[in-house]
């Protein structure tokens, strides 16, 4: 989820489309289920495809009034805008059974 602040663009991480409906439908259903990890991102005005940096407590305070995490999420799910992009499933070496790549 991408929110354009006032001062600062903000990203956080969410598990798939349908949680956030599911959520924005259902406020019962807990942040857990729908954001993936619990931590706010700035991108210092570059979008939300650049690089992120954790957001401090002193740049949450300023855009949302507080800086508490799961308000801030809460304001950023209901405000922001979905960016759609494909997680890969699997980082690091691709076929273990070969041993390791390393010249003798």
């Amino acid at each position: 989820m991408h929110y354009q602040g006032k001062d600062e663009d903000f990203v956080i991480f969410v598990d798939d489309v349908k949680s956030v409906q599911n959520w924005k439908d259902d406020r019962s259903i807990p942040l857990a289920h729908v954001v993936s990890g619990f931590k706010i991102f700035v991108t210092h005005k570059h979008g939300a495809q650049n690089a992120h940096d954790e957001a401090s407590k002193q740049v949450l305070e300023n855009e949302f009034g507080t800086h508490n995490e799961d308000e801030c999420m809460i304001k950023i799910l209901e405000r922001g805008s979905l960016q759609e992009t494909e997680a890969s499933e699997r980082q690091g070496p691709k076929n273990e059974t070969m041993g390791p790549r390393q010249a003798h």
